[in-house]
């Protein structure tokens, strides 16, 4: 029994399955495909757009912190936006400051490292089946919104500055995720280190994938477009969400003890 489950406080993070992983796939692609879409496509601009889908991530998070437990909707909605807001943060940094994509992964790599050794100095844990309170939650979407700008950062300096394209990365990043998981299953890594190395790289995962589906052919893409793209994904995570809230109420979700982290 975990301590989170002795002293009756719900979880309010959702449960690692493989429904989790797929929608976090989705909610990263819908992010890069979106920031463009947003930006570029709707003429809002790089600046106005990062105000915009900033203020809504904070009403996000108020709405999830309010909760106190897992509820899928709420929890996805943030996740959405916080990938958005993660892909814009790079994208400023990129553009607007003309930081190195070098730099922006080193930053922001530390920026994580630093937020995980608080963490764990403060909670003496940083598994995601113990986010009970709200300083746990606090740490844990600071972690999330330095995941997400980390891996766009890695997976644009991979695709464009190295010259690997869309499609060559996005691989690269699933081989890498493939070797964590074998890493995982002969016991040569821990659950929480391999869960979160597995979040940080679905990042690149995904943003190379939502790269690829909607740049046009010229850019190395097939050419779907940005918003086509966004809504294929949006249509998708909000069919799972509905399933999520449907098929696992929070009260019967999966016992904590198993799984990744």
């Amino acid at each position: 029994m975990t301590q989170a489950r002795a002293l009756g406080r719900p979880n309010r993070v959702p449960p690692v399955t493989v429904d989790f992983w797929l929608i976090k796939l989705m909610a990263v692609t819908m992010g890069e495909t979106a920031a463009d879409y947003l930006a570029v496509n709707m003429g809002l601009g790089l600046t106005a757009t990062s105000m915009i889908m900033s203020a809504l991530l904070v009403a996000a998070i108020a709405l999830q912190f309010a909760q106190k437990r897992y509820v899928p909707f709420f929890y996805w909605v943030a996740v959405v936006l916080i990938s958005i807001v993660g892909t814009l943060v790079t994208d400023n940094l990129t553009d607007n400051l003309n930081l190195p994509l070098e730099v922006s992964t080193v930053v922001f790599s530390i920026a994580l490292i630093m937020t995980f050794m608080v963490w764990k100095a403060c909670e003496r844990t940083l598994s995601i089946h113990s986010i009970t309170t709200a300083r746990r939650e606090v740490f844990y979407w600071l972690c999330i919104l330095f995941t997400f700008a980390l891996g766009t950062a890695l997976g644009d300096l991979i695709s464009e500055n190295f010259g690997f394209g869309y499609l060559t990365t996005g691989f690269v990043f699933a081989v890498v995720i493939g070797m964590i998981v074998v890493a995982y299953s002969v016991g040569k890594t821990g659950a929480v280190l391999t869960f979160w190395l597995c979040y940080i790289f679905t990042r690149p995962l995904g943003a190379s994938l939502g790269d690829y589906l909607a740049q046009p052919s010229d850019y190395g893409g097939l050419g779907f477009g940005t918003i086509y793209t966004s809504l294929m994904f949006l249509l998708i995570i909000a069919a799972i969400v509905v399933y999520m809230t449907v098929s696992r109420a929070p009260e019967r979700a999966a016992d904590p003890e198993k799984g990744l982290a």
